[in-house]
Protein backbone atom coordinates (compact mmCIF):
# COMPACT_ATOMS: atom_id res chain seq x y z
CA UNK A 1 0.00 0.00 0.00
CA UNK A 2 1.71 3.33 -0.76
CA UNK A 3 2.42 6.29 1.63
CA UNK A 4 -0.06 8.68 2.11
CA UNK A 5 1.12 12.02 0.99
CA UNK A 6 0.19 13.90 4.06
CA UNK A 7 1.55 17.27 2.84
CA UNK A 8 -0.75 17.54 0.45
CA UNK A 9 -3.24 16.36 1.93
CA UNK A 10 -2.83 19.04 4.95
CA UNK A 11 -2.23 21.63 1.81
CA UNK A 12 -5.90 20.56 0.35
CA UNK A 13 -7.66 20.34 3.43
CA UNK A 14 -6.62 24.03 4.17
CA UNK A 15 -7.77 24.77 0.77
CA UNK A 16 -11.18 23.50 0.62
CA UNK A 17 -12.18 24.20 4.03
CA UNK A 18 -11.87 20.43 5.28
CA UNK A 19 -13.68 19.01 2.44
CA UNK A 20 -12.17 16.46 -0.59
CA UNK A 21 -13.26 14.58 -3.16
CA UNK A 22 -12.84 11.15 -3.65
CA UNK A 23 -11.20 11.45 -6.80
CA UNK A 24 -8.61 13.97 -5.31
CA UNK A 25 -7.64 11.63 -2.41
CA UNK A 26 -6.62 8.94 -4.56
CA UNK A 27 -3.61 10.42 -6.34
CA UNK A 28 -2.24 11.13 -2.63
CA UNK A 29 -2.46 7.59 -1.93
CA UNK A 30 -5.80 7.64 -0.07
CA UNK A 31 -7.97 5.04 -1.91
CA UNK A 32 -11.41 3.74 -0.79
CA UNK A 33 -10.68 1.19 1.68
CA UNK A 34 -8.66 4.00 3.37
CA UNK A 35 -11.15 6.21 3.47
CA UNK A 36 -13.62 3.32 4.68
CA UNK A 37 -11.27 2.59 7.27
CA UNK A 38 -11.25 6.22 8.44
CA UNK A 39 -15.06 6.55 8.36
CA UNK A 40 -15.01 3.29 10.32
CA UNK A 41 -12.81 4.88 13.01
CA UNK A 42 -15.17 7.99 13.20
CA UNK A 43 -12.64 10.88 12.32
CA UNK A 44 -14.37 11.40 8.71
CA UNK A 45 -17.24 11.09 7.34
CA UNK A 46 -18.40 10.29 3.73
CA UNK A 47 -21.35 12.60 2.28
CA UNK A 48 -22.47 12.27 -1.05
CA UNK A 49 -21.37 10.03 -3.54
CA UNK A 50 -18.15 12.04 -4.20
CA UNK A 51 -17.30 14.03 -1.03
CA UNK A 52 -15.61 13.35 2.00
CA UNK A 53 -15.52 15.55 5.26
CA UNK A 54 -12.54 15.33 7.19
CA UNK A 55 -13.87 15.37 10.68
CA UNK A 56 -16.83 13.83 12.21
CA UNK A 57 -19.28 16.93 12.98
CA UNK A 58 -21.46 19.17 11.62
CA UNK A 59 -20.41 20.89 8.31
CA UNK A 60 -20.35 24.44 8.68
CA UNK A 61 -21.84 26.99 6.23
CA UNK A 62 -18.81 27.13 3.73
CA UNK A 63 -18.27 22.99 4.14
CA UNK A 64 -21.93 22.28 3.22
CA UNK A 65 -20.95 24.79 0.44
CA UNK A 66 -17.85 22.70 -0.63
CA UNK A 67 -19.97 19.43 -0.50
CA UNK A 68 -22.63 20.70 -2.70
CA UNK A 69 -20.21 21.18 -5.45
CA UNK A 70 -17.66 18.42 -4.87
CA UNK A 71 -20.85 16.13 -5.17
CA UNK A 72 -22.03 17.50 -8.49
CA UNK A 73 -19.32 16.88 -10.64
CA UNK A 74 -16.12 18.40 -12.01
CA UNK A 75 -17.97 21.71 -13.75
CA UNK A 76 -20.20 22.19 -11.20
CA UNK A 77 -20.17 25.86 -9.42
CA UNK A 78 -22.22 27.43 -6.99
CA UNK A 79 -24.51 29.78 -8.60
CA UNK A 80 -27.77 32.17 -7.82
CA UNK A 81 -27.96 33.31 -4.41
CA UNK A 82 -25.45 30.60 -2.38
CA UNK A 83 -22.64 32.52 -4.82
CA UNK A 84 -23.68 35.94 -3.82
CA UNK A 85 -23.69 35.18 -0.57
CA UNK A 86 -20.15 33.46 -0.42
CA UNK A 87 -19.16 36.82 -2.36
CA UNK A 88 -20.61 38.61 0.75
CA UNK A 89 -24.41 39.47 -0.09
CA UNK A 90 -26.33 40.48 3.12
CA UNK A 91 -30.16 39.84 3.55
CA UNK A 92 -30.72 37.76 0.77
CA UNK A 93 -30.04 33.91 1.87
CA UNK A 94 -31.68 31.39 0.63
CA UNK A 95 -32.08 27.51 1.07
CA UNK A 96 -30.76 24.89 -0.43
CA UNK A 97 -27.75 25.22 -1.71
CA UNK A 98 -27.83 26.53 -5.29
CA UNK A 99 -25.32 24.51 -7.93
CA UNK A 100 -25.19 24.78 -11.68
CA UNK A 101 -23.75 22.37 -14.33
CA UNK A 102 -23.85 21.76 -18.19
CA UNK A 103 -26.85 20.43 -19.89
CA UNK A 104 -26.83 16.62 -19.46
CA UNK A 105 -25.12 16.57 -16.61
CA UNK A 106 -26.74 13.28 -15.15
CA UNK A 107 -26.49 13.54 -10.74
CA UNK A 108 -27.91 11.52 -8.14
CA UNK A 109 -30.28 13.50 -6.00
CA UNK A 110 -28.26 15.43 -3.50
CA UNK A 111 -30.12 16.17 0.04
CA UNK A 112 -30.30 20.15 0.66
CA UNK A 113 -29.20 21.05 -2.93
CA UNK A 114 -30.47 22.72 -5.63
CA UNK A 115 -28.85 21.65 -9.09
CA UNK A 116 -29.50 23.63 -12.37
CA UNK A 117 -28.90 22.73 -15.73
CA UNK A 118 -27.89 25.19 -18.44
CA UNK A 119 -27.24 25.08 -21.98
CA UNK A 120 -25.43 28.34 -21.80
CA UNK A 121 -22.94 27.67 -19.10
CA UNK A 122 -19.15 27.84 -19.67
CA UNK A 123 -17.42 26.37 -16.51
CA UNK A 124 -14.65 28.80 -17.88
CA UNK A 125 -15.96 31.74 -18.81
CA UNK A 126 -19.05 31.83 -16.37
CA UNK A 127 -17.01 31.04 -13.28
CA UNK A 128 -14.63 33.46 -11.42
CA UNK A 129 -10.96 32.69 -11.94
CA UNK A 130 -9.73 32.63 -8.34
CA UNK A 131 -12.46 32.36 -5.98
CA UNK A 132 -13.37 29.28 -3.64
CA UNK A 133 -15.58 27.29 -3.43
CA UNK A 134 -16.15 27.47 -7.03
CA UNK A 135 -18.68 29.82 -7.92
CA UNK A 136 -20.23 32.01 -11.08
CA UNK A 137 -19.23 35.48 -11.41
CA UNK A 138 -21.06 38.11 -9.47
CA UNK A 139 -23.13 38.86 -12.50
CA UNK A 140 -23.98 35.87 -14.01
CA UNK A 141 -24.61 34.80 -9.78
CA UNK A 142 -27.15 37.78 -9.85
CA UNK A 143 -29.00 37.29 -13.17
CA UNK A 144 -29.40 33.52 -12.92
CA UNK A 145 -30.91 34.14 -9.04
CA UNK A 146 -33.20 37.25 -10.56
CA UNK A 147 -34.49 34.76 -13.83
CA UNK A 148 -35.34 31.78 -11.45
CA UNK A 149 -37.22 34.05 -9.08
CA UNK A 150 -40.47 34.01 -9.15
CA UNK A 151 -41.93 37.23 -8.08
CA UNK A 152 -40.88 39.99 -9.99
CA UNK A 153 -39.77 42.26 -6.85
CA UNK A 154 -37.62 39.81 -5.60
CA UNK A 155 -36.17 39.74 -9.55
CA UNK A 156 -35.42 43.27 -9.31
CA UNK A 157 -34.56 43.44 -6.00
CA UNK A 158 -31.35 40.90 -5.93
CA UNK A 159 -30.22 43.33 -9.20
CA UNK A 160 -30.30 46.52 -6.81
CA UNK A 161 -28.95 44.40 -3.68
CA UNK A 162 -26.28 43.16 -5.41
CA UNK A 163 -24.73 46.86 -7.25
CA UNK A 164 -25.57 48.47 -4.19
CA UNK A 165 -23.55 46.00 -1.69
CA UNK A 166 -20.60 46.31 -4.86
CA UNK A 167 -20.63 42.93 -5.76
CA UNK A 168 -20.90 43.64 -9.25
CA UNK A 169 -21.63 46.95 -11.70
CA UNK A 170 -24.85 47.88 -13.45
CA UNK A 171 -23.15 47.61 -16.85
CA UNK A 172 -21.76 43.81 -15.98
CA UNK A 173 -25.45 43.09 -14.95
CA UNK A 174 -26.95 44.44 -18.76
CA UNK A 175 -24.16 43.17 -20.41
CA UNK A 176 -25.23 39.33 -18.70
CA UNK A 177 -28.97 40.40 -18.94
CA UNK A 178 -27.91 40.85 -22.80
CA UNK A 179 -26.40 37.45 -22.97
CA UNK A 180 -29.00 35.39 -21.31
CA UNK A 181 -31.63 34.77 -24.07
CA UNK A 182 -35.34 34.55 -23.23
CA UNK A 183 -35.23 33.98 -19.16
CA UNK A 184 -37.97 34.75 -16.71
CA UNK A 185 -39.21 38.81 -16.79
CA UNK A 186 -36.23 39.46 -19.20
CA UNK A 187 -37.89 42.93 -20.05
CA UNK A 188 -38.36 44.26 -16.25
CA UNK A 189 -34.51 43.07 -15.60
CA UNK A 190 -33.32 45.32 -18.56
CA UNK A 191 -35.45 48.39 -17.09
CA UNK A 192 -33.82 47.70 -13.71
CA UNK A 193 -30.67 47.72 -14.89
CA UNK A 194 -30.60 50.68 -16.85
CA UNK A 195 -32.04 52.35 -13.79
CA UNK A 196 -29.78 51.04 -11.48
CA UNK A 197 -26.98 52.58 -13.93
CA UNK A 198 -28.66 55.73 -13.56
CA UNK A 199 -27.51 55.78 -9.56
CA UNK A 200 -30.84 53.92 -8.08
CA UNK A 201 -28.81 51.10 -5.79
CA UNK A 202 -32.22 50.11 -3.85
CA UNK A 203 -35.47 48.50 -4.80
CA UNK A 204 -37.05 51.15 -3.12
CA UNK A 205 -35.04 53.96 -5.20
CA UNK A 206 -36.21 52.31 -8.87
CA UNK A 207 -39.77 51.92 -6.94
CA UNK A 208 -39.24 55.88 -6.52
CA UNK A 209 -37.58 56.93 -10.43
CA UNK A 210 -40.80 54.68 -11.32
CA UNK A 211 -43.21 56.74 -9.93
CA UNK A 212 -41.84 59.46 -11.23
CA UNK A 213 -42.25 58.50 -14.51
CA UNK A 214 -45.67 57.12 -13.99
CA UNK A 215 -46.63 60.62 -13.07
CA UNK A 216 -45.20 62.59 -15.62
CA UNK A 217 -42.28 63.90 -12.48
CA UNK A 218 -38.87 65.11 -13.77
CA UNK A 219 -36.57 62.00 -12.54
CA UNK A 220 -33.97 63.23 -10.09
CA UNK A 221 -30.30 63.09 -10.18
CA UNK A 222 -29.82 59.63 -8.03
CA UNK A 223 -27.19 59.37 -5.40
CA UNK A 224 -25.55 62.38 -5.86
CA UNK A 225 -22.81 63.46 -3.20
CA UNK A 226 -23.04 66.24 -0.86
CA UNK A 227 -19.60 67.08 1.22
CA UNK A 228 -20.47 68.98 4.43
CA UNK A 229 -18.36 71.84 6.19
CA UNK A 230 -17.06 68.75 8.16
CA UNK A 231 -15.75 67.21 5.18
CA UNK A 232 -18.31 64.16 5.49
CA UNK A 233 -19.61 62.76 1.87
CA UNK A 234 -23.39 62.10 1.60
CA UNK A 235 -25.19 60.50 -0.36
CA UNK A 236 -29.01 61.69 -1.61
CA UNK A 237 -31.42 59.23 -2.70
CA UNK A 238 -33.03 62.07 -5.20
CA UNK A 239 -32.92 65.23 -5.85
CA UNK A 240 -33.93 68.44 -8.24
CA UNK A 241 -32.35 71.78 -8.91
CA UNK A 242 -34.98 73.97 -10.46
CA UNK A 243 -34.96 76.64 -13.22
CA UNK A 244 -35.63 79.50 -10.12
CA UNK A 245 -32.53 78.07 -8.49
CA UNK A 246 -34.38 76.14 -5.78
CA UNK A 247 -33.03 72.43 -4.75
CA UNK A 248 -35.67 69.83 -3.83
CA UNK A 249 -34.43 66.92 -1.81
CA UNK A 250 -36.48 63.30 -1.21
CA UNK A 251 -35.15 60.27 0.55
CA UNK A 252 -36.86 56.93 0.71
CA UNK A 253 -36.81 55.63 3.92
CA UNK A 254 -36.42 51.48 4.53
CA UNK A 255 -36.55 49.60 7.80
CA UNK A 256 -33.40 50.74 8.59
CA UNK A 257 -33.70 54.02 8.56
CA UNK A 258 -35.99 53.32 11.91
CA UNK A 259 -32.98 52.21 14.36
CA UNK A 260 -32.44 55.10 16.77
CA UNK A 261 -28.77 55.81 15.41
CA UNK A 262 -29.57 55.72 11.88
CA UNK A 263 -33.36 58.15 12.91
CA UNK A 264 -30.69 60.59 14.46
CA UNK A 265 -28.16 60.44 11.34
CA UNK A 266 -30.96 61.09 9.05
CA UNK A 267 -32.58 63.69 10.93
CA UNK A 268 -29.15 65.70 11.35
CA UNK A 269 -28.26 65.22 7.60
CA UNK A 270 -32.25 66.74 6.97
CA UNK A 271 -31.30 69.57 8.89
CA UNK A 272 -27.99 70.60 7.39
CA UNK A 273 -29.80 70.30 4.04
CA UNK A 274 -33.11 73.06 5.47
CA UNK A 275 -30.63 75.01 6.60
CA UNK A 276 -28.72 75.27 3.74
CA UNK A 277 -31.23 76.34 1.93
CA UNK A 278 -33.08 73.25 0.29
CA UNK A 279 -36.76 71.39 0.84
CA UNK A 280 -36.12 68.17 2.09
CA UNK A 281 -39.27 65.92 1.73
CA UNK A 282 -38.86 61.98 3.11
CA UNK A 283 -41.22 59.20 2.43
CA UNK A 284 -41.51 55.28 4.12
CA UNK A 285 -40.85 52.60 1.11
CA UNK A 286 -43.63 51.26 1.62
CA UNK A 287 -45.87 54.33 1.32
CA UNK A 288 -43.38 54.67 -2.04
CA UNK A 289 -45.08 51.46 -3.32
CA UNK A 290 -48.69 51.75 -1.89
CA UNK A 291 -49.74 55.29 -1.95
CA UNK A 292 -48.33 56.24 -5.01
CA UNK A 293 -50.87 59.29 -5.96
CA UNK A 294 -50.45 61.14 -2.57
CA UNK A 295 -46.34 61.09 -2.72
CA UNK A 296 -46.96 62.41 -6.51
CA UNK A 297 -49.09 64.87 -5.22
CA UNK A 298 -46.62 66.43 -2.77
CA UNK A 299 -43.90 66.39 -4.96
CA UNK A 300 -45.68 68.03 -7.88
CA UNK A 301 -46.59 70.88 -5.24
CA UNK A 302 -42.67 70.95 -4.56
CA UNK A 303 -41.67 70.88 -8.21
CA UNK A 304 -44.41 73.28 -8.79
CA UNK A 305 -45.72 70.37 -11.12
CA UNK A 306 -49.13 70.42 -12.60
CA UNK A 307 -50.27 66.78 -12.50
CA UNK A 308 -53.10 67.27 -13.90
CA UNK A 309 -52.11 67.74 -17.70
Amino acid sequence: MPPIDRRELSTLADRQDRVVARSQLRPLGIEADRVAAQVRAGRWRAVGPNAVLLHNGPPTRQQTWWLAVLNAGRHAALCAFTALAADGLTGWEREPVHVLVPRGTTLPPLRGVKVHESRRYDPVADVHPTRLPPRTTPARSAVDAAAWSRRPRTAVGVLAAAVQQRLTRAEDLQAELAEAGQIRHLRLLMSAAVDIGGGSHALSEIDFVRLCRRFGLPEPVRQSIRVEASGRRRYLDAEWRLPDGRVVVAEVDGALHLLPAQWWDDMERDNSLVLDGRLVLRFPAFVVRSQQRAVATQLARALTVDLSG
